[in-house]
């Protein structure tokens, strides 16, 4: 039973309803068949820059990604201040991150749990936050709604969180569930 898959196609049939796109749906690079056909081909990207190297995709501006958080909070019942706080602290909300691990985008998700989560591209914000946002649902779900075990579980895996019945005892962890509740705190009151 894949629960993910259930859920996607749940919410692909709610946005079809509402006319609205899914969140992670497809959205052509550039209006017309030839985006459409660009971003379906993965052509969406710009070319490389003189010298062979790609030029770094242009940053997410900060309204784009707040209608993605509450977008998806309202999709998956997950407070949209937990969402920001998590991107917050994952990467700094710049879509683009890559960690020293591997994971990627917004919510740092690791290739393997994108993978899991139906994201094709992980540096796609709409796919990233819908991806990670229904991540932090399955967890809040899996530790019966407490927020410090869920946080924890996003760092350091949920397999870890249940050996210790609690935060483990890592320092990183213990770090980043300390300031992801800060962040919380923070844009529950409002702040960017």
């Amino acid at each position: 039973m894949d629960v993910f898959a259930d859920i996607s196609a749940v919410q692909a049939r709610i946005a079809e309803i509402t006319g609205a796109p899914a969140p992670g749906s497809f959205q052509p690079a550039a209006p017309g068949f030839a985006g459409a056909l660009a971003g379906a081909l993965g052509a969406g990207s710009p070319p490389p820059a003189a010298g062979g190297t790609a030029a770094a995709p242009a940053p997410v501006p900060p309204a784009q990604i707040d209608a993605l958080v509450q977008q998806n909070a309202s999709t998956w019942q997950v407070d949209p201040a937990l969402i920001k706080a998590v991107i917050a602290n994952e990467s700094g909300f710049d879509a683009n991150a890559t960690s020293g691990v591997g994971a990627q985008g917004l919510m740092q998700l690791m290739p393997e749990t994108a993978a899991s989560l139906g994201v094709r591209d992980a540096y796609d914000p709409g796919q990233n936050v819908a991806g990670g946002t229904r991540y932090l649902k399955g967890l809040l779900d899996r530790f019966g709604g407490d927020k410090r075990l869920a946080i924890a579980a996003y760092n350091a895996g949920p397999g870890a969180v249940e050996k210790y019945g609690d935060i483990p005892p890592y320092r990183e962890t213990r770090n980043y569930v300390q300031n992801v509740l800060a962040s919380f705190d923070k844009y529950n009151s409002g702040a960017r």
